[in-house]
């Protein structure tokens, strides 16, 4: 594991002088000293409403909202990103657990083929910053999701670079969730369009971007994602876990986007909820390992088999 310091730390200059210490503060606990993001993802409940949580192949535990908070209290994370509405249910029985709010979202009832993606935004960021002086939560940062191509993009940037700056104002971090997603968009997973939505997210000061992990037929998919890690600049880049997948395999992948591809962190729901708590909390486990600890595969998967 490689720690940095406060020092190591560019500190944007929309954060105000006095919210410096703050910013720096929530940085090195959301990275766990190390500039690298685990992020475990709880916000699904609204984006794919209980099709991720109940079904076929997935564990009982995970229908109960609080499952999410256990995992979150349990497992090794940088920090658990899910609605405030779920925070303030849960948050008192486990104030230890840092938080990361969605500040809007979006379920996926209506297709792309009927209406092009628009996730509005549900709370200003001086609500969430009094949210957290009032409940004295650990509320370390803020994430909303563009769909770049949409036809309502030009909305969507506009309340991103908001809740950018505001954000910033409150000493915050911003995680920016940019899916290219609409009629105009041919492959959502096209490596340079990709690429584009990391400098989007560049252009939009956010501190990391969410991108989904590119695909081109015939080509390495941890050689093609170096053009959106370098895309991004200072600002960072983390790709989503996606749908479930083999233990293994998903450990591999993780391990290939940040330690060949440059990415810096994960961001990671399903593979971790959709499993029984403890499986749960050692594949989380496991994740953190590759992420912040720089463990191989085999340890990792080690660590998820509880050996």
């Amino acid at each position: 594991m490689t720690l940095i310091k406060t020092s190591d730390i560019k500190v944007p200059l929309d954060v105000p002088i006095e919210a410096h210490e703050t910013y720096i503060r929530n940085y090195m606990e959301i990275t766990k000293n190390t500039g690298r993001l685990m992020l475990f993802a709880g916000d699904q409940k609204v984006e794919h409403l209980n099709d991720d949580f109940f079904g076929e192949g997935i564990a009982e535990d995970d229908n109960d909202p609080e499952h999410l908070f256990r995992i979150a209290k349990l497992g090794k994370i940088g920090v658990f990103a899910t609605q405030l509405g779920l925070i303030a249910r849960y948050g008192m029985d486990y104030a230890d657990v840092p938080y990361l709010v969605k500040i809007n979202s979006k379920s996926h009832l209506i297709p792309t083929k009927q209406m092009d993606p628009f996730s509005n935004q549900w709370y200003e960021v001086s609500q969430v910053a009094d949210f957290r002086d009032n409940s004295k939560l650990k509320i370390l940062g803020v994430g909303y999701t563009i769909y770049l191509g949409s036809e309502y993009e030009a909305d969507m940037l506009a309340q991103a670079a908001q809740v950018v700056y505001d954000a910033h104002q409150y000493g915050m971090i911003t995680v920016l969730w940019i899916y290219p997603r609409g009629a105009a968009v041919t492959d959502e997973k096209d490596p340079h369009l990709i690429a584009g939505a990391t400098g989007v997210g560049a252009c939009l000061n956010a501190d990391f971007v969410k991108v989904n992990y590119p695909k081109k037929e015939g080509c390495l998919s941890a050689e093609i994602f170096k053009e959106a890690v370098r895309a991004a600049g200072r600002t960072k880049v983390v790709c989503a876990g996606g749908s479930s997948d083999e233990p293994k395999t998903f450990l591999k992948k993780l391990h290939d986007q940040i330690h060949v591809s440059g990415a810096m962190g994960n961001a990671t729901g399903r593979n971790i909820h959709q499993k029984p708590l403890d499986e749960a909390v050692r594949m989380c486990n496991a994740i953190y390992a590759i992420t912040i600890e720089d463990a191989t595969v085999e340890e990792a998967f080690k660590i998820y088999k509880g050996e």
